[in-house]
């Protein structure tokens, strides 16, 4: 005799148990751009601020000596206003093509991508927070240099307002840079290179005065996005500044910045894919 289960029989009132249904787990929304954006640059921030004294004490005692050194080779006019300016910008290239170079260059042999990538943030976020962090360190440094330039050269401080403008501007341009050379170089050696060879190009071509340079060598100096930021704020110690150039040198700065902060978000996603 054979037992046979009753839920195989034809016709069976036996109800069958079903395991019950459960519904599907809902995924947290995604993280927009600027809550992303402002969290990433709270952390970068803190994470730099100890290393902040050092920073501005190099960056800007740097410019300083510049502007010291030149004043035994340029008088006045057009020539103290591209050093001065040249100079105020440098302290914003040291930071944004050197540093953030090398900040990159050493996250990404490090394997510290994996964690940004693990969070839920949009790669943009990462670059943008990153480049603002350390470009925020340069805005004491800049204005110490600006105003000691201008008082040794015996150039207006009225319109240094300008410099609110120069700084956020010039700096996207060249943090943008700077994080796709960290991004892109193979060896973190290789990023340190880049970024001291951006910076000294910024340093030759931004602080020397053009009328002096080479046809050349002033073509090379309209390539560098921060040759726009030094024109901009030079073009203001004039009596009577032309604001139309000043508002195209920092369209062009802007533009550039656009497209450089894009290059290394795409050399993020690149990187951090690896």
């Amino acid at each position: 005799m054979s037992v046979v289960p009753a839920e195989v029989l034809p016709g069976s009132a036996r109800a069958v148990a079903q395991p019950p249904v459960r519904a599907a787990a809902e995924l947290a929304p995604r993280a927009r751009l600027w809550p992303s954006l402002v969290a990433v640059y709270r952390a970068q921030l803190s994470r730099a601020r100890v290393a902040r004294i050092p920073l501005l004490f190099v960056a800007t005692f740097q410019s300083v000596g510049i502007l010291i050194m030149m004043r035994g080779v340029v008088d006045g006019g057009r020539e103290a206003e591209a050093v001065v300016a040249g100079s105020a910008v440098l302290v914003v290239a040291f930071v944004a093509l050197n540093l953030l170079a090398q900040y990159f260059g050493q996250l990404r042999a490090s394997g510290g991508l994996d964690h940004y990538a693990t969070l839920p943030v949009p790669p943009a976020a990462v670059v943008l927070g990153a480049a603002g962090a350390y470009a925020s360190f340069t805005v004491p440094g800049t204005l110490v240099t600006a105003v000691f330039g201008c008082v040794l050269f015996g150039l207006p401080l009225t319109h240094l307002w300008i410099l609110a403008a120069v700084i956020p501007l010039a700096g996207a341009a060249l943090s943008g840079l700077g994080a796709a050379f960290g991004l892109l170089a193979p060896r973190p050696e290789l990023a340190t290179v880049l970024g001291q060879l951006g910076m000294s190009a910024a340093l030759l071509l931004g602080v020397l005065p053009p009328d002096r340079m080479p046809e050349a060598v002033r073509f090379t100096r309209d390539l560098l996005p921060s040759t726009y930021g030094v024109e901009a704020f030079a073009r203001t110690f004039g009596p009577d500044p032309d604001w139309a150039f000043v508002l195209g040198d920092l369209a062009v700065c802007a533009g550039v910045g656009v497209v450089s902060l894009a290059v290394a978000t795409w050399a993020y996603r690149r990187a951090a894919v690896r």
